[in-house]
């Protein structure tokens, strides 16, 4: 069965961490039925400082205004599969944990979780503090999933793209697609 997916990209530095899963969504859009695509004002501002770019919204997804709480994932009538806010900023994260849905990002994950669907956050600041952690607690309790923006090193990524992309691989399989990527033990 084909998937409804929902991304956030917040201002936390890792704009390479959306630009990479866009991409993968957008090769894997076979076993999408629909993507649907927010972004806060900081997240445009770091693509553009980041990667160098004003793509953002270049990818063949529905995209929503920060603000348009008339987005299909804005309702859990929308029966959405999953919401990936990837990167996920310390604020963004402790607005979900507090319930506080003050835009379409923290509204989108506020009816992940109550419908009982796939909430990802790659959050992407470190160190943490205990604010964070216990933000990520209260998350985690809710039935999200904590993803940090830590790539792995098992298949030996030659460029930042391919570092990147072990989260993004670790992504996909979260929220429960098909995806070719390099696995333990062969």
């Amino acid at each position: 069965m084909k998937k409804k997916i929902a991304v956030a990209v917040t201002g936390a530095s890792g704009s390479i961490y959306a630009r990479l899963l866009l991409r993968k969504l957008e090769q894997l859009k076979h076993q999408c039925a629909e993507v649907s695509v927010v972004m806060s004002d900081n997240a445009k501002y770091n693509w553009e400082l980041e990667l160098g770019e004003k793509d953002y919204d270049r990818f063949p997804f529905r995209y929503f205004s920060k603000n348009d709480f008339l987005a299909p994932f804005a309702s859990g009538s929308a029966k959405y599969d999953a919401l990936v806010v990837i990167p996920c900023s310390m604020g963004t994260l402790g607005r979900i944990a507090s319930g506080s849905s003050n835009d379409l990002i923290t509204r989108g994950a506020d009816v992940v979780l109550k419908e009982r669907k796939k909430l990802v956050l790659v959050v992407r600041d470190t160190p943490y503090n205990l604010v964070h952690i216990r933000n990520m607690e209260t998350v985690t309790l809710a039935g999200g999933i904590i993803c940090p923006a830590t790539p792995s090193f098992y298949s030996q990524p030659k460029t930042i793209e391919e570092a990147a992309s072990t989260v993004v691989d670790r992504v996909v399989d979260l929220i429960g697609l098909e995806n070719e990527s390099f696995r333990w033990g062969g």
